[in-house]
């Protein structure tokens, strides 16, 4: 299975999906064997690969582990500021789209059908709001990405991210909005439950909000630890899903800088470690979403 909306025979309705940095730091041949592994053998259906350290990615090892484990496969990231597809100056803009349309590529290499994350800017604080010149360039890059995606029938997602991290979609509304402007059917949306708990009034009505438009979800606490241990409203949120008929890929999304790259660790603030044991709080982790599931199942 190769797409990130397959799911095994006896998987639950949501194919749940596992980020790889709860694994490892980066991608190289022999991490990615270890995440793809260790994913399955935590139970997992589908693994997200961030391609921050595309460099050191071999697609063609990684597609044989994930097909070999039976795992589907979604590709994240985010931009950086000398290649932002949010910037007034053409020629930062230009080197953004160029990674957007390498990282494409590359998510179908790796057998993938759904490209997702800040696609749209950099990850990091900006000192001041997006400028019009810049939400332009936004528009006109997503634009060609996603016909491009099109022809590769593939899907994007809009993840949308806090203010600390980007001035370009911080809520479902705005994510909702940048959608209508690229004008995609293939462009979805991407909620998070660790940036809906700083951004939005509660983490039901986006759901409601962005309805059949919704794509892809990311599970983390409000503190990136284990689920349960911070004040998210977990049930109120997977009750929002079932009450939508969601049925896309539920992903769990934690880092410490245990596990983390240094620099990612530093895009993302990650100034403490929450946790040490990636597996255990894995493992952890699919029995809460599986638990939450089962609830709005009965």
């Amino acid at each position: 299975m190769n797409d990130a909306t397959a799911a095994r025979p006896n998987a639950p309705t949501n194919p749940l999906g596992v980020h790889a940095l709860v694994w490892v730091g980066g991608t190289t041949p022999q991490q990615v064997a270890t995440a793809v592994r260790q994913t399955a053998d935590a139970g997992y259906d589908l693994l997200e690969i961030s391609l921050h350290d595309a460099v050191n990615l071999d697609t063609a090892a990684a597609r044989a582990e994930l097909e070999k484990a039976g795992i589907a496969v979604a590709c994240s990231r985010g931009l950086a500021f000398d290649a932002d597809v949010s910037s007034d100056d053409p020629a930062v803009v230009e080197r953004g789209e160029k990674l957007l349309h390498d990282s494409l590529r590359m998510t179908q290499e790796l057998g993938g059908s759904h490209f997702t994350g800040a696609l749209y800017s950099a990850l990091g604080k900006y000192g001041a709001p997006l400028s019009p010149q810049g939400r332009a360039n936004v528009v006109q890059v997503l634009k060609g990405l996603a016909a491009s995606a099109a022809e590769k029938e593939m899907t994007l997602g809009l993840e949308i991210c806090n203010r600390y991290e980007t001035n370009v979609i911080n809520t479902a509304a705005d994510a909702l909005r940048l959608a209508d402007d690229i004008g995609a059917d293939n462009v979805t949306i991407h909620l998070d439950t660790y940036h809906m708990n700083i951004e939005e009034d509660s983490l039901v009505a986006p759901v409601h909000l962005v309805g059949d438009r919704l794509g892809y979800v990311h599970i983390g606490e409000n503190h990136r630890g284990y689920l349960g241990s911070g004040h998210i409203d977990f049930s109120g949120f997977f009750g929002a899903l079932g009450e939508i008929g969601y049925t896309g890929p539920i992903t769990f999304e934690s880092f410490s800088s245990a596990v983390v790259s240094p620099t990612l660790s530093n895009d993302l603030a990650v100034w403490r470690n929450l946790w040490t044991d990636g597996v255990d709080l894995a493992v952890h982790a699919r029995s809460f979403m599986q638990a939450e599931l089962d609830k709005n199942a009965a």
